[in-house]
C-alpha cells in the first residue's frame, strides 16, 4: 500500500508548476480568487491542498451574480 507523502518530484511540481500559486499562497498567507464551475467565486486564505487541487480554506467570501427575470422579458421584447 502506497503512502500519501508527497515525493521529492511532487514537492517540486509544487514550487515550480501550476500548484506553485497555491503554494505560495499557503507560504505568504495571502488570498486567492477560485472561479468555480457554477460561475460562482471564493475569496479566500488556502490552508493546505493536494495535487488534485482539493483545497482547506478559511475566511471564505463567495461571490456571484445574479441576472433578474425582468432583464429576460427586457432581452426577449427587444427580440420580437
Amino acid at each position: 500500500m502506497e503512502e500519501d507523502a508527497p515525493t521529492k518530484n511532487e514537492e517540486e511540481e509544487f514550487n515550480t508548476g501550476p500548484l506553485s500559486v497555491l503554494m505560495m499562497s499557503v507560504k505568504n498567507n495571502t488570498q486567492v480568487l477560485i472561479n468555480c464551475r457554477n460561475n460562482k467565486k471564493l475569496l479566500g486564505h488556502v490552508r493546505a491542498f493536494d495535487r488534485h487541487c482539493n483545497m482547506v480554506l478559511e475566511n471564505v467570501r463567495e461571490m456571484w451574480t445574479e441576472v433578474g427575470i425582468l432583464l429576460g422579458v427586457l432581452y426577449f421584447s427587444l427580440l420580437c
